[in-house]
């Protein structure tokens, strides 16, 4: 698979939070092309382009070898080591790299992509080294379940549905959950993307063609609206979408007194009928 621009995102981000983490100068990394192959597409802190497009095969090198095994490696000193293959030696003695850990992004036990950390100096990489690096790879393996979730959601979303009544609960599933999961992605873009697809669900649903809305809420109104639809209490709407209960209250009592509801029923009835939720 190649990586999108969102992919990327995730990467040099989680190259950032590496190097902060750990306090080793040198970071880079890329996600897995094709058959088990990483292909190096982001770097932070090299002073070089050695390592930049570096196509790394399964079981070659230290990120081949973390590869493979599907865990963390190190090497003390990547020259000398009698532990890995010396296929890339090249590019990291061009980049002036001595102790070097690689850190698989694994999801759903396949290996997406590796995390490097680097030092120009050949000493031991401790546990709260490897630790942080982890912590990082982690990030990218939850960001890219959720990137997973998200296309699958907007798939079956756009597919047509047999039978009216199904097909409307299947689409207010698809949307209670691509609502939730927006506010996690990192990529704008995709956000905006999810946030549409969104929009022309809940419209479908009741809004009749050239009819505008006469009610508009904020964004969280409508992700509390829908965490009410989908009959959760104030407290779970609150730990799924990240906000203290008494901010979901706020919201939900906007929301009902922009849509003239007096009950959470109500509020949810106006806003289907308002085109707001499907």
């Amino acid at each position: 698979m190649t990586a999108d621009g969102g992919e990327a995102v995730e990467m040099r981000s989680a190259l950032l939070r590496l190097r902060r983490g750990t306090g080793l100068p040198v970071a880079f990394g890329g996600l897995v092309e094709g058959q088990r192959q990483v292909r190096i597409a982001e770097l932070t802190g090299t002073g070089t382009r050695a390592l930049c497009g570096l196509a790394v095969s399964s079981g070659n090198g230290l990120g081949g070898k973390a590869v493979a095994l599907s865990r963390p490696c190190a090497v003390t000193d990547y020259h000398d080591s009698r532990h890995i293959s010396h296929e890339y030696d090249v590019a990291v003695a061009a980049e002036g790299l001595r102790s070097v850990l690689a850190v698989p992004v694994v999801v759903r036990r396949r290996v997406r992509g590796v995390l490097y950390g680097a030092l120009r100096s050949a000493q031991p990489l401790g546990d709260r080294t490897l630790s942080a690096a982890v912590a990082a790879a982690r990030d990218v393996e939850q960001a890219l379940v959720v990137r997973d979730e998200v296309h699958a959601l907007i798939a079956a979303a756009r597919e047509p549905q047999a039978g009216a009544g199904a097909a409307w609960e299947q689409v207010r599933e698809a949307h209670g959950a691509l609502r939730e999961l927006a506010p996690r992605i990192a990529d704008p873009a995709l956000r905006a993307d999810i946030l549409a697809v969104c929009g022309r669900l809940a419209s479908a649903a009741t809004v009749p063609q050239g009819r505008e809305r006469s009610v508009s809420l904020a964004p969280r109104e409508v992700d509390v609206l829908v965490c009410v639809a989908g009959g959760v209490t104030n407290a779970v709407a609150a730990e799924r979408l990240g906000l203290r209960p008494e901010t979901v209250k706020g919201y939900l009592r906007a929301a009902m007194r922009k849509l003239g509801a007096h009950t959470r029923l109500e509020a949810v009835v106006a806003a289907r009928r308002a085109g707001l939720l499907p």
